[in-house]
């Protein structure tokens, strides 16, 4: 059980940079937090696993579901313009730029969204952080 514990947070923490930005090391953490809270350090061994591995997925749109929330967000609201670059892990500023929630029906929580240069983007409300582009 331990070399599985083991294993699997050797996993969660060797997995590249590119996936941080997409949610993967956030997953983790969320889950090693809860996981420690529920069951101690076992339970935040398991927790950052199963979080990083859900984090990927967590809080970011499916591939299905971009068409239409991109023509949502389009619909609902206008193009901010900026000169910085537009991509995962461009922090947005502070001010000047309006941030919305994301629609229950997306299934979307702890993100928010804005349109910027008429792209779509999610963006984590505590860092305006990137998190993913919506194409």
């Amino acid at each position: 059980m331990k070399k599985t514990l083991l294993a699997a947070a050797a996993l969660a923490l060797s997995l590249p940079m590119a996936a941080q930005a997409q949610g993967l090391i956030p997953g983790a953490q969320r889950g090693a937090e809860d996981g420690a809270a529920a069951a101690g350090p076992v339970g935040a061994i398991v927790g950052g696993a199963v979080g990083a591995a859900t984090g990927a997925v967590g809080g970011l749109l499916g591939v299905d579901d971009r068409p239409r929330f991109r023509s949502y967000a389009v619909r609902q609201h206008r193009s901010y313009d900026w000169d910085g670059d537009v991509a995962v892990g461009t922090v947005l500023p502070s001010s000047g730029v309006s941030y919305y929630e994301v629609p229950a029906d997306y299934g979307i929580r702890g993100r928010r969204y804005t349109v910027v240069n008429d792209r779509v983007v999610l963006v984590d409300p505590g860092t305006r952080r990137i998190v993913q582009v919506i194409d």
